[in-house]
């Protein structure tokens, strides 16, 4: 027989998730989309090495209110975003909906995508070769096919090594990435942009991929010179097109999937 404490904290409990199931409901279908595919960002970032404990966050702009954005939150894995977590951020970096603990280096999203109306997702990452690269004070060069996806459109930003953690801070990236796609953070690590979530990520991996060549052939000798400009900007627009980016973010996502069964 049920004691009568037993069941009114069963009752809460259904409460709640009624609750939970109403919002869910009346958030707009549009949404739900956006964070299922940060969810699945998440995943394969950390898949493709590009994690550091539970440093790096990803955004993407609210199509209806481009003055908002979604965000991973604080003191979780870029493979640990759910539904539930993810902040609604304004362009100030204010919280406007969520309980989680926002990131402190919000600014890098915040100050971006006031001054890039072109640009809805922002990923801030720690990647191993970049970072290393960005250490060395040069910038990327077109050695490997993914190092043309940044040929011309890579800034370097040297203000500091530490946490961007203001307004100004941001904005001194902001700055440093101007009308590029991507910013080596001067032994800190990388921001990369997009117009969709799939070319911010596809974006990333590329600029880690471009940085590990030129390393290496650095390391190997007197690389050879790079080929014409006229060549490297046709490989840049061919493979800058959304429907690439959205082809190899998918592929990753059903390999993430397999790898999980």
């Amino acid at each position: 027989m049920q004691k009568p404490g037993e069941e009114m904290a069963k009752a809460k409990i259904r409460g709640a998730r009624g609750v939970s199931r109403s919002k869910a409901s009346r958030e707009p279908a549009a949404h739900r989309e956006i964070k299922q595919r940060l969810i699945m960002a998440g995943k394969v970032l950390v898949a493709e090495g590009q994690d550091d404990f539970t440093r790096g966050h990803i955004s993407f702009r609210l199509p209806d209110d481009p003055n908002l954005f979604f965000m991973k939150p604080h003191s979780i894995g870029l493979d640990e975003i759910t539904m539930q977590n993810i902040l609604t951020i304004d362009l100030e970096g204010n919280v406007v909906a969520g309980t989680a603990r926002r990131h402190s280096e919000v600014y890098i999203h915040s100050e971006i995508l006031k001054v890039r109306p072109n640009v809805n997702c922002v990923i801030h990452t720690h990647p191993t070769y970049a970072t290393a690269l960005s250490a060395t004070g040069r910038g990327l060069k077109c050695y490997s096919q993914p190092g043309a996806l940044f040929y011309e459109s890579l800034g370097i930003y040297t203000d500091t090594i530490n946490l961007i953690r203001s307004h100004a801070m941001g904005a001194g990236v902001a700055r440093a990435l101007g009308g590029g796609r991507g910013v080596l953070l001067k032994n800190h690590g990388v921001v990369v942009t997009g117009s969709t979530i799939d070319e911010a990520v596809i974006g990333v991996i590329m600029l880690e991929n471009g940085a590990m060549v030129q390393l290496l052939a650095e390391a190997a000798g007197d690389p050879a010179p790079e080929f014409p400009r006229e060549d490297i900007e046709q490989l840049k627009y061919d493979i800058s097109r959304l429907e690439q980016f959205k082809v190899n973010f998918d592929y990753l996502a059903r390999r993430v999937e397999r790898r999980g069964k």
